[in-house]
């Protein structure tokens, strides 16, 4: 399966799991989708889990600490070129900047931004750690869609901001789904009001790619998930369903071809 080198800008390029409990998030992504995970110290009591999968870095994960005012969430990287200078745009653009471009050790630059809308995401400037090593295999990152009650303030946000372009299915009205393109690639969406989760703040969900969405929504629950949304079908190639790991961190799995 592809092996990434360098992330385009503008592509989702890491996902990051911030968890009450590292040893059960290993105990359940990991028989899940397959996952193996290794643990590199960053402080005193303190570890980050790396997982990989057929050789390559697909997700991290860190424990929230008391003090932390997080609920558990899977956080979502956008590949950037310069991380200050994507951050102050953002700034500019009407963005809060949750936490100010820093340096990670040699591995990358990075900042923690919310949109105007209200939704998180990080952008991330690689050094040695170019983000997500395996793509297109069960088990990895593969969509992500943006839950907001202001689509079209998104729209101007991340258009002005990484280029990307917002596109409707093929006859489709502009109050539909509308598809992510990051150049010619499509990388994710935007849910229509009469899809989206009216109680829940704005945010980004993660779609991981499986084989079959029905045997990895019952295994996730035989592991102890929430199931938000049972598997259904988009068409007749396509089938998702939406759940939370046994900590609240909610996901969604993905069957089909993108």
């Amino acid at each position: 399966m592809p092996h990434v080198e360098k992330h385009s800008p503008g592509s989702f390029n890491w996902i990051e799991l911030a968890t009450t409990d590292q040893k059960a998030a290993k105990e359940f992504y990991g028989p899940l989708l397959g996952w193996q995970a290794e643990d590199f110290p960053m402080g005193p009591d303190q570890t980050y889990t790396m997982f990989s999968l057929s050789g390559g870095a697909v997700a991290g994960c860190f424990a929230i600490h008391s003090g932390q005012p997080m609920p558990p969430n899977w956080g979502l990287y956008v590949a950037v070129e310069n991380a200050d200078q994507t951050t102050a745009r953002a700034a500019e653009l009407g963005a809060t900047v949750l936490r100010p471009p820093f340096d990670v050790f040699s591995f990358g630059r990075m900042a923690v931004i919310q949109d105007p809308t209200g939704a998180v995401f990080s952008v991330w400037e690689a050094k040695s750690h170019v983000g997500t090593g395996t793509v297109g295999e069960n088990g990895t990152l593969c969509w992500a869609d943006l839950n907001t009650a202001d689509r079209l303030g998104a729209k101007a946000f991340y258009e002005a901001l990484f280029g990307w372009s917002f596109v409707t299915g093929k006859d489709k009205p502009e109050d539909s789904y509308l598809h992510i393109k990051n150049g010619e690639a499509y990388i994710g969406g935007v849910l229509p009001d009469s899809h989206r989760h009216h109680n829940a703040p704005a945010h980004w969900l993660i779609y991981f790619l499986v084989a079959d969405c029905d045997a990895s929504t019952a295994k996730a629950t035989e592991l102890g998930a929430r199931v938000y949304a049972p598997p259904m079908s988009i068409d007749n190639d396509v089938r998702f369903s939406v759940l939370a790991d046994p900590q609240g961190a909610v996901f969604a799995l993905f069957a089909g071809r993108l």
